[in-house]
């Protein structure tokens, strides 16, 4: 198991931001609560807003007072974490600003993490202002929040700019899916257990199905996500990682290494699509008005205020060309103001070869695993099993559902932010649950190519009524194929 090594100092780049307060800071005063944190840690925000320590205090108490739970705000230890608070006014592309932080900050020498929080156009600026300040030395580790770049290519400057003064070892690439605890439990399912391994290749699995559905639309993000879209918001990263942990090899160990490298291993073993492939194994599409949750909801384009081809909702064919996963198609979707929200993987397993049953009960399901990561965490599988009665007019079957859920099994745990983990293992030192830069730039690669295709045919997204599952041809897409999208 590999020794943590805990630092005592976390500096907060972003620390005003929308994430920053609904995530961020509720986790490390989650971690503070526990006694997680080093007992002696200071915790500095850093943004462009011109603020005190004593104003920067207070924003964090209001982000904690409107993101925690009732049953976690404890005035006295609210209080405690905000004693370990202070705040430095920064603009990155000033360099003199840095050495204020490193007033502000004083002696590093016994290290410290740093994350950035930040757009990534930021990214270099603010590295090249952290070297010049002396905090790119042997023990200082930098955390940077996706988006990784917009393609390949700028993906490979920011990476650049990173390693020009820090090496693989301490950049630490955030992707909160790897921190939820039903996204870890796809390794503790797969490999500690010995009943899976046998059926979980292409002899045994007919399709695997990956959707993260989203009921909002824009909100805040206006300007960020009609310049990326849903393909490189959702899938470039938390539905290519969740596709590498359920269709990786079993690694030697559970460590940072041997878990990465069986998850690039897989990246590169994505099917790259041609430019003449792309219309038939993708489908692209954008919200028109609709309904969701019983209320009426505007457009992309009116709540936008502009025209715009930035696809809100993406469904792919992807093929994984090496032995195991031949032939096995992996469907992926993801899309703003869809049905319901939920995020889950479907792994359905090829039919039984020969049915004795008759009658009504001959129609036989193929088992299938549901794996639901949000909003309610479970897993559950799909079998066959017999109606009771007498079954004069033969055995009736009928499909029910064996479940696990996590938030009763574990009812006694409290249920964790996805940042809490990551942010400790920052601090802590341990990098299993993040992203290496080969990952990344075979993730690029591969959306860099339908990307390429959607230019190269004018591909234009097709209209979905908000409310719904995407446009009918996202439907055909697998229908096609004989299957079916898993929907509630």
């Amino acid at each position: 198991m590999q020794t943590r090594q805990p630092l005592d100092k976390l500096l907060l780049f972003g620390a005003t931001g929308d994430l920053a307060q609904r995530m961020l800071l509720p986790s490390l005063y989650g971690l503070d609560e526990d006694g997680l944190l080093p007992e002696d840690m200071t915790i500095t925000g850093a943004a462009r807003t011109p603020m005190s320590d004593d104003a920067f205090r207070k924003l964090a108490k209001g982000a904690l007072e409107q993101y925690l739970p009732d049953d976690r705000k404890d005035k006295d230890k609210i209080a405690a974490f905000l004693k370990r608070l202070n705040y430095q006014t920064l603009d990155v592309t000033k360099t003199d600003h840095f050495s204020r932080l490193a007033d502000e900050l004083g002696d590093t020498s016994k290290g410290m993490a740093i994350f950035l929080s930040t757009a990534p156009s930021l990214f270099e600026p603010t590295i090249k202002g952290l070297d010049k300040a002396g905090f790119t030395h042997g023990n200082v580790r930098i955390g940077l929040e996706k988006p990784l770049g917009y393609d390949l290519a700028s993906s490979r400057e920011i990476n650049d700019a990173v390693a020009s003064v820090f090496p693989e070892d301490r950049i630490y690439r955030f992707d909160h899916y790897l921190g939820k605890e039903t996204v870890q439990n796809i390794l503790a399912l797969r490999f500690g257990n010995s009943f899976f391994e046998p059926v979980w290749n292409a002899q045994g699995i007919d399709n695997v199905q990956i959707t993260v559905a989203e009921t909002v639309g824009l909100e805040d993000r206006a300007g960020y996500y009609d310049g990326a879209g849903a393909l490189r918001d959702m899938v470039t990263n938390h539905i290519l990682q969740c596709l590498a942990l359920i269709a990786m090899e079993p690694p030697a160990r559970y460590d940072k290494d041997a878990i990465r490298d069986e998850k690039a291993k897989v990246f590169r073993s994505l099917h790259i699509m041609t430019p003449e492939e792309v219309p038939h194994l993708t489908v692209t599409g954008q919200y028109g008005p609709g309904a969701v949750d019983g209320k009426i909801v505007k457009s992309y384009l009116d709540e936008l205020g502009k025209p715009s081809n930035t696809e809100t909702f993406v469904a792919i064919k992807a093929q994984i060309e090496n032995w195991r996963w031949q032939g096995v198609p992996f469907y992926l979707r993801t899309g703003k103001r869809m049905a319901v929200r939920h995020s889950e993987i479907a792994i359905q397993f090829k039919p039984v070869p020969h049915s004795m049953f008759t009658g009504r009960g001959g129609l036989l399901q193929p088992n299938t695993l549901v794996i639901r990561l949000q909003p309610e965490e479970y897993i559950q599988m799909l079998v066959m099993a017999k109606e009771p009665g007498l079954d004069r007019e033969g055995v009736q079957l009928r499909e029910v559902p064996l479940n696990l859920s996590l938030d009763a099994e574990f009812a006694g745990t409290r249920r964790r932010i996805a940042y809490e983990r990551l942010l400790l293992d920052l601090i802590e030192g341990d990098q299993t649950l993040f992203v290496r830069r080969d990952e990344v730039e075979a993730q690029w690669t591969w959306t860099d190519a339908i990307r390429a295709g959607w230019a190269a045919n004018d591909t234009k997204p097709k209209s979905y009524a908000s409310g719904s599952w995407g446009p009918s041809t996202s439907i055909a897409l697998t229908e096609r194929d004989g299957v079916t999208w898993q929907d509630d």
